[in-house]
C-alpha cells in the first residue's frame, strides 16, 4: 500500500500559482509601456512612476501581510488580495488619464501584489516545511520568473494583434481562475488538518513555537544586527537590478536599439526558463552550502553581465542578448532562497516571515526606484545605458560585501529576538 502525498505539496502547488499569477500581473507594465505612450502620449517617466509605485507598495506591505495572515488566516488573505487583483487589472482598460493609471496599476495592484509575494513563500515553505525547505522556496521563487514564461510572449502578441486592452483581460482573467483554485484547495496550517509539517518526525512532539514579533517590533529589533542591515541592503540591490530595471525596463530598451517587442518579450521569457532552473537549483544548493558564498557568486556574476549589456545593446546582436537571457536568467532571483536561508538562521523559523517581510520591502523599495529612476534616465539622456552600469556595480559591491562585512554577521540569532528551536 502506497503512502498518500503529503498534503504539504499540494498548498507548494497551490502557492506556485498564485505567485505565477502574481508574477504576469506584475510583468504586465512591461508590455504596456510603449502602447500607452504611443496611444496616450505619456512619457515613460509617468508611466515608470505607476509602475514604482507599485513595487513599493508590493514590498512596503510584505511584513504586515505576514502579520495578517497570522491573525486572520492565509487563505482568506489571499483570497482578497486575488479578488482585488483581478477586479484593478480589469478596470484599468477603461482608463484614460494618468491618475486612473497611478490609482489602478500604481496603488490597487501594488496592495493586492504585496500580499501574493515572496512573503507568502516564506512563510508557506516555514509553516508547512521541516525538510525540503530550501527546494520549495527555490520552486516558489521561480514562480516569478515562469510568470513571465507564461504571460510575457502571449501578452505582446495579444498586444500586437488586439491592442493592449485585450491582453489586459486576458490578465484579469488568469486572476479569476486563481481565486477559484486557492478557494478550493488553500489550508492555512497543517496543524488544521490533522497534519505535522513535512518531514517532521512522526515520533517526536513538535517543538513550541514562540510567538511572532508584531512587524514594527521586529523591523526595531531587526534594525540593531548587522545581519538585517546586510541582507536588507544587498536584496535593495537584487530588486533593482531585477523586477525594476530588467523586468521593467528590457522591452522598452530593446525597442530603442530596433529589437521589435515581440523579440524582447521571447528574451525576458527565456529568463523565465533558465531562473526556473537556476533558482531551484539555487534552493538545492542551500541545502548543502554556505549560504554567504552562493550570494557573493549570483551577485557578481549579475554585475557583470549589467556591465557588458549596453554593449550588447548598441551592436544590436539578437544572438548576444540570448545569450545573456540565459546567464542572466539562471541568476535572476536565486538570491530568495540563501537569503531566507540566513534570515532563519539569524532572527528564528517563528520570526522568519515578519523580518523577511521587511527585507522583502528592501528589495521593492530598490525596485521601486529602480524602476522610476530608469524611466527618467532615459527621459532626459534618451537611453538606458548609464542605469545599467550603476546597476552592475551595485551588483559586484553587494556580493564582496558577504565576504567582508558578512564574515561575522551570520553565526547566531539576533539578541532579543524570540528564536524557537
Amino acid at each position: 500500500m502506497t503512502s498518500r502525498i503529503h498534503y504539504a505539496w499540494v498548498i507548494a502547488a497551490v502557492t506556485f500559482v498564485v505567485l505565477l499569477m502574481t508574477a504576469g500581473i506584475r510583468a504586465t507594465p512591461g508590455v504596456l509601456i510603449v502602447p500607452l505612450e504611443q496611444e496616450f502620449g505619456w512619457n515613460r517617466a509617468i508611466i515608470s512612476l505607476s509602475i514604482a509605485i507599485n513595487i513599493a507598495l508590493f514590498g512596503l506591505i510584505g511584513p504586515f501581510a505576514a502579520s495578517v495572515m497570522d491573525r486572520f488566516g492565509l487563505r482568506r488573505i489571499v483570497l482578497a488580495a486575488i479578488a482585488l487583483l483581478t477586479v484593478a487589472v480589469a478596470l484599468s482598460t477603461r482608463m484614460h488619464a494618468q491618475w486612473q493609471l497611478i490609482a489602478l496599476w500604481g496603488l490597487l495592484v501594488g496592495t493586492g501584489t504585496g500580499v501574493t509575494s515572496m512573503v507568502l513563500a516564506a512563510v508557506v515553505a516555514t509553516r508547512w516545511f521541516d525538510e525540503r525547505r530550501g527546494l520549495v522556496l527555490g520552486a516558489l521563487s521561480a514562480a516569478n520568473a515562469t510568470g513571465q514564461l507564461v504571460f510575457l510572449p502571449a501578452l505582446a502578441q495579444i498586444t500586437e494583434s488586439s491592442g493592449w486592452r485585450n491582453a489586459t483581460l486576458v490578465v484579469a482573467a488568469a486572476g479569476a481562475a486563481t481565486f477559484v483554485v486557492v478557494l478550493l484547495f488553500m489550508r492555512d496550517r497543517p496543524e488544521d488538518i490533522g497534519l505535522r509539517p513535512y518531514g517532521q518526525r512522526v515520533g517526536g512532539s513538535a517543538a513550541p513555537a514562540s510567538k511572532p514579533l508584531a512587524p514594527i517590533e521586529a523591523l526595531r529589533h531587526a534594525m540593531e544586527s548587522r545581519a538585517f542591515w546586510i541582507l536588507a541592503g544587498t536584496f535593495f540591490v537584487c530588486g533593482a537590478s531585477t523586477n525594476g530595471l530588467i523586468g521593467t525596463h528590457l522591452i522598452a530598451a530593446c525597442h530603442d536599439a530596433g529589437i521589435p517587442e515581440m523579440r524582447a518579450a521571447q528574451l525576458l521569457a527565456v529568463m523565465g526558463i533558465f531562473d526556473i532552473i537556476g533558482t531551484t537549483a539555487s534552493g538545492w544548493l542551500t541545502d548543502r552550502f554556505s549560504s554567504r558564498y552562493l550570494l557573493f557568486g549570483y551577485y557578481t556574476v549579475r554585475g557583470i553581465s549589467l556591465l557588458f549589456l549596453p554593449l550588447t545593446l548598441s551592436s544590436g546582436g539578437a544572438d548576444n542578448l540570448g545569450l545573456f537571457a540565459v546567464f542572466y536568467g539562471l541568476d535572476w532571483v536565486a538570491t530568495v532562497p540563501p537569503t531566507v536561508r540566513l534570515t532563519g538562521e539569524s532572527f528564528g523559523r517563528e520570526n522568519t516571515g515578519v523580518i523577511y517581510g521587511w527585507i522583502g520591502a528592501s528589495h521593492q523599495l530598490g525596485a521601486s526606484m529602480a524602476a522610476f529612476g530608469a524611466g527618467a534616465i532615459r527621459t532626459v539622456s534618451g537611453d538606458y545605458a548609464t542605469a545599467f552600469y550603476i546597476s552592475g556595480v551595485l551588483c559586484v559591491l553587494a556580493g564582496t560585501s558577504f565576504l567582508t562585512l558578512g564574515r561575522r554577521a551570520f553565526h547566531a540569532p539576533a539578541v532579543g529576538l524570540a528564536v524557537s528551536p
